[in-house]
């Protein structure tokens, strides 16, 4: 294609990628003021993947934040044709989500709870009312179903045309056939482009490229994990007789779905073993592609198709489809400002769910790009949550096998992937597979989840009630309550902060006062400027000039990006990962003094190691450190050990373990106890959207001290109290084998009024209670006496069940256990 416009010299915002996802873009910025703006489409707008989108609308996800994104997308599309002049064929004929089984559909239940938090419209229905509307299906096997009235099905060609119309009026400029051959940088940020018809100098570059996202990434030292799989449906020929206004229908337990096209019907699936496709570069002359046919392949989603509607026995089928789409490791988008280079931002890897997402995805990197944070908590989303290893090309061909099944698999609590496995592992892996560990897959980290022990087979028996490891995970929190378990914490993340300047930099970006005696352990949060939490961390002073930073798993690139943007350039201080150099063992437990006791010959009592205090010991032949600290609410110890001496200590530990009850403990065990306790978990019941005092937290806020990162925000809500949101705790009435269990955004209820929602849920085996946490709000402020005089419940798969609800936690409330 000839170029027949010139390219500017210099724009603010450049957008890689002229699919339905870089349009939205570039429209939401201008609806931002933003319009000096350009969109760089190698070949022809919606040539990547967009033109061969399903386009269905389809708003309940499996997230708060992503089916927020996706109900916004739908209320934007019914106005978007009024705001642009062009027409999107968006048709609101509702979506039918159908069950065949008790569990998918209690799984349908609980995302109608959770959309209900939203004021999302959705039905549940029989299986004589879907029988109803849908009388051309088989009812065959079907139990029931949920019914979405506001979502459809919308052109995707045109909705991007819609999209890149409205950005050109507002003075976006688009330019089809330019293709970008180099990404310039300088000074760890973005700087322009070079294309094959020039080089434009940008303030902010958006990569929304798509399948050629990952190969982009590349070449500049930025991680953005994707691989393209083979992604197939049919079309079948005209078909008289079925209803125009139809809604489209989701079979998950057939992995198909179904819709209306212009008279005739388009059967789609999400096979549970999808085919990858493309090698390590996938070229830039490829657009508009379609792949070899693969009959066989689709052949069984076909057959189960023809026996679900019997009207295609007598169709013909007019094109078999089959076009590559790009999916992600963990089945969720990427959006926002890269770790690696700042004013670097990413939308892609929509998992083909782009159009619904497009709107959305499209509001928060605008405002994000605009305003220098997002409007909303993403991290679920958040680029910054993959770590560099899932770009390597033969973990994504493998994962990808697998993620496509997902997107209709059962989305079961504590579901793991079988993929991909077996890589990252910590030193104590084999010792604890000896023991019986069953491992789960955390940021490819394998990680004993329980200890199979009384016959129970090593193996996930997935439910929303009470797993088969259930009993395994009782007896690990009872023996740990009695005596003393070991947990492997190798997964944390661990950064070495050291310099001359790295108590003064480390004091403005935590809340709480780090500048204490060495061997101190501060438990504090890392705040924005807005008050909300980026990060939960634990801050131990090794020496004057030397610190040790750990934080979750999941939050290791996020936590390393926001530290390092936040040391000064003229500041003589370095941050470090040292994660993989320093395996860490808990051991917790009201025995678990006597044991280290036992094998390191110190005095660990209350007088001479106090709660939070940090110092080495030695075991066997090892100096280590030991920090006294917990997590699950018992008298216990961190030991973090070099990663030579790891095994060395393991052992010694182990064979002095049975005099003091030590038993293994997983991470489920971890969980349940932590909420017994209250303690939060970032990403769940903590995010950049909630601030200390709201969540309970205010006591790791040194406000005497001189400023850091958020002090005014939280000045401000202080002294504007009442707090109208806060963090509680949650426990069922209703006790035994047969209590709801609570997982996460279940509305909860005062008086039969939605006031909050469930952040995270999970069973307490020391309190025998179902438990979670969550935020409720009241404009008049959220207080003990408000908690106390209402009627509570928590909504969980569509039934209210009744609920204490308090600040304190469950378990040892007054902290005499520690």
């Amino acid at each position: 294609m000839t170029q027949t416009q010139s390219l500017p010299a210099h724009v603010d915002v450049a957008i890689i990628g002229g699919g339905v996802i870089g349009t939205s873009i570039a429209w939401h910025l201008a609806k931002e003021g933003i319009t000096d703006t350009i969109v760089l489409e190698r070949q022809r707008l919606t040539s990547g993947t967009t033109w061969h989108a399903a386009g269905l609308v389809g708003q309940l996800r499996q997230s708060r934040n992503l089916t927020e994104l996706a109900k916004y997308s739908a209320e934007m599309f019914a106005d978007l044709e009024r705001d642009t002049g062009q027409a999107t064929g968006f048709r609101q004929n509702g979506a039918v989500s159908v069950a065949m089984t008790d569990a998918r559909m209690e799984e349908l239940r609980r995302g109608a709870s959770m959309g209900r938090n939203f004021g999302l419209e959705v039905e549940t229905l029989s299986a004589a009312d879907i029988g109803r509307m849908l009388p051309h299906f088989s009812m065959d096997g079907i139990r029931g179903g949920v019914f979405l009235p506001k979502d459809g099905t919308i052109n995707p060609i045109d909705l991007t045309q819609a999209y890149a119309m409205g950005a050109r009026r507002a003075g976006a400029r688009i330019r089809e056939g330019v293709c970008v051959r180099r990404i310039i940088t300088e000074g760890g940020r973005v700087a322009g482009v070079e294309t094959d018809q020039g080089t434009i100098m940008c303030d902010k570059l958006v990569i929304a490229a798509g399948m050629w996202s990952q190969e982009l990434g590349r070449s500049i030292g930025v991680s953005i994990p994707l691989h393209a799989v083979e992604h197939f449906y049919a079309v079948t020929e005209p078909m008289p007789d079925l209803p125009r206004d139809m809604p489209f229908v989701r079979v998950f337990d057939e992995y198909a779905y179904f819709k209306e096209d212009a008279g005739k019907m388009l059967i789609g699936a999400f096979e549970p073993e999808a085919k990858p496709w493309g090698g390590p570069r996938i070229g830039d002359e490829h657009s508009f592609v379609t792949l070899p046919e693969d009959i066989d392949h689709f052949a069984p989603i076909l057959e189960t198709a023809v026996s679900r509607l019997p009207m295609l026995e007598n169709t013909g089928i007019s094109l078999f489809f089959n076009g590559p789409e790009s999916f992600t490791p963990d089945g969720r988008y990427y959006l926002g400002e890269t770790p690696e280079l700042r004013d670097l931002f990413v939308a892609t890897g929509f998992n083909s769910i782009g159009i619904i997402s497009s709107g959305g995805a499209g509001l928060v990197l605008a405002k994000w790009i605009a305003n220098g944070y997002p409007p909303m908590d993403v991290n679920g989303i958040d680029i910054r949550r993959i770590h560099p290893f899932q770009s390597a090309r033969r973990y994504l061909q493998d994962r990808s096998r697998e993620t496509v099944g997902l997107v209709y698999a059962m989305h079961w609590p504590y579901r793991q992937h079988v993929t991909a496995r077996d890589a990252r592992k910590s030193p104590f892996h084999d010792r604890l597979a000896g023991l019986g560990a069953v491992f789960g897959e955390f940021m490819g980290w394998e990680r004993p989840n329980w200890f199979c022990r009384d016959g129970v087979a090593p193996d996930y028996d997935y439910s929303f009630g009470r797993q088969n490891w259930w009993p395994c995970a009782e007896h690990e929190a009872k023996a740990m309550a009695d005596g003393c378990a070991i947990f492997d914490h190798s997964s944390y993340a661990k950064f070495l902060v050291q310099g001359r300047d790295s108590a003064t930099v480390l004091n403005h970006i935590c809340a709480n006062q780090v500048d204490v005696e060495d061997g101190r352990v501060v438990y504090t949060q890392w705040l924005n400027d807005r008050g909300g939490i980026e990060a939960d961390v634990t801050v131990t002073r090794l020496a004057h000039d030397r610190y040790l930073v750990v934080t979750a798993a999941a939050a290791q690139t996020r936590d390393m990006a926001w530290l390092q943007r936040h040391i000064p350039v003229d500041a003589i201080c370095v941050a470090t990962d040292i994660t993989s150099g320093l395996p860490m063992l808990a051991v917790m437990g009201p025995k678990s003094r006597a044991l280290l006791e036992a094998v390191s010959g110190e005095d660990l009592s209350d007088a001479a190691f106090p709660f939070g205090t940090s110092r080495e010991i030695e075991i066997g032949y090892a100096r280590l450190r030991a920090s006294r600290i917990t997590y699950v609410g018992e008298l216990g110890w961190e030991l973090y050990i070099p990663a030579e001496f790891a095994l060395h200590v393991f052992d010694r530990l182990w064979e002095a373990g049975p005099g003091f009850g030590l038993t293994p403990a997983g991470f489920h065990t971890l969980n349940n106890c932590r909420m017994e306790k209250g303690y939060r978990h970032w990403g769940h019941d903590i995010t950049d959207e909630d601030t200390p005092l709201e969540a309970g937290l205010g006591f790791a806020v040194a406000l005497d001290k001189p400023e850091f990162i958020g002090r005014q925000a939280i000045v401000a809500q202080k002294a504007a109290a009442p707090l109208v949101k806060r963090l509680v705790n949650i426990a069922l009435v209703e006790a035994g084998p047969d209590a709801a269990l609570m997982y996460h955004e279940e509305p909860i209820l005062r008086d039969g009024v939605i006031v909050g929602a469930v952040t995270s849920g999970a069973w307490g085996h020391r309190v025998n209670l179902s438990l979670g946490m969550g935020y409720v709000s009241h404009p008049q402020g959220v207080s003990k006496d408000w908690l106390d005089s209402g009627d509570w419940q928590v909504e969980i798969a569509g039934a209210c069940h009744a609920a204490r609800v308090q600040f304190a936690p469950f378990y040892d409330p007054k902290r005499t256990r520690l």
